[in-house]
């Protein structure tokens, strides 16, 4: 049985999910396809929290996205009715010619965005943290918390009710291109497209052996701990209190955080070990991954270095730069790919998802999609 669509997007997790919301909204008839029933935690896209920060240390050539992001995210509360952003502030510390408090400062300047420094005394004063001597720290306003799986979730119920044909649990096997359409192929049938999209994330690579995309994949790990002094979710604990957070406590080694929410303090260390592929993520935490964090909250944040509550591993997707892989297949121009967050492209799918489905059926675009070409790292 073959059916026939405008596009079909392989992956529906965090850009996927995007950008077939984008295209149904648009009018095109949209074929999803996913191996699991996203939103899942077989990915990259769980948690229950993911960081937005406006002051990019990363480059500053990423604030104008994430504005454009928070603006979507926004009008997909509003669409969806569900709440999905909060805004908590967002804390950055490390050394002072270190790349998260440079980064984020250049970012702050060359956009005019409102910072403000702070001391470590000051951080220690104000927030459950005990930064070394010295320590250097940029207090934002504009960071917040995202709710990953509420997200995916809006973004494919609206794809949905505007008409998008989403199917779950359903692996692609291949696709190639036949009589002026793609063919994709699945265990359970072959469906056509004029165009495909493809947002796999770990999995993008083996959808495209005949390019050799630049990505690694890595297993990091999310840990949720007990606060010693309150209860989880304390309305008047420090932890419940203070704002989202990034940490550079070694050079080039990062740890970040949220705040309480009545599930412990959630943390993780930004980056992690590589693994062959998405299934060799390995599930379980050992204890010895445990005692670290436990150790180095013992030393920066003591007020949660109580029990670990429970962990999730997850996947990275890297490229060699760190910055995403966002381009039309140099063979076929009717085929692009959306991948490589390398750990922090979920706060931009609803601005990437917008753009993506734009550069798909031609339309202005409105944002130099050449940062994430594949010519800069292929």
């Amino acid at each position: 049985m073959s059916s026939e669509y405008d596009v079909t997007v392989i992956g529906l997790g965090a850009f996927g999910s995007a950008v077939a919301h984008s295209l149904a909204e648009r009018g095109y008839s949209v074929l999803g396809l996913d191996r699991f029933q996203p939103p899942h935690d077989r990915g990259s896209s769980h948690g229950g929290s993911r960081m937005i920060r406006e002051a990019y240390f990363e480059a500053p050539f990423y604030v104008p996205l994430v504005q454009l992001a928070y603006e979507r995210w926004a009008a997909l509360e509003q669409r969806s009715g569900v709440r999905l952003l909060e805004m908590t502030g967002g804390l950055v510390v490390g050394p002072e010619a270190g790349e998260l408090v440079t980064g984020c400062l250049a970012s702050a300047a060359e956009h005019g965005l409102a910072f403000e420094r702070l001391t470590a005394q000051e951080v220690g004063n104000l927030y459950p943290f005990v930064p070394p001597a010295g320590a250097a720290a940029v207090l934002e306003p504009r960071a917040g918390i995202l709710a990953p799986e509420a997200c995916i979730e809006a973004f494919l119920r609206l794809a949905t009710d505007a008409g998008a044909a989403l199917r779950f649990g359903e692996p692609v096997e291949s696709w190639e291109l036949q009589g002026g359409t793609v063919l994709v192929r699945t265990a359970r049938g072959e469906y056509r497209a004029r165009r495909l999209v493809v947002c796999a994330g770990a999995w993008t690579g083996s959808l495209f052996p005949d390019l050799g995309l630049p990505l690694t994949v890595e297993r990091t790990v999310q840990y949720w701990f007990r606060p010693t002094l309150t209860e989880p979710g304390d309305p008047d604990s420090r932890l419940t209190l203070c704002p989202v957070w990034a940490w550079e406590y070694q050079a080039g080694k990062i740890w970040y955080g949220f705040p309480d929410r009545g599930e412990g303090v959630k943390m993780g260390l930004h980056h992690g070990r590589a693994i062959p592929g998405p299934e060799a993520l390995e599930r379980e935490v050992g204890e010895h991954e445990i005692d670290f964090m436990r150790k180095l909250l013992g030393r920066y944040m003591p007020e949660a270095s109580g029990p670990c509550l429970r962990t999730a591993a997850c996947m990275y997707t890297n490229t060699p730069d760190g910055h995403f892989l966002i381009d039309r297949h140099p063979g076929h121009s009717q085929v692009w790919f959306g991948t490589g967050g390398s750990g922090h492209g979920f706060k931009f799918a609803s601005a990437l998802g917008g753009l993506l489905a734009a550069a798909v059926v031609e339309e202005e675009v409105g944002f130099d999609l050449g940062h994430f070409g594949l010519g800069r790292v292929g």
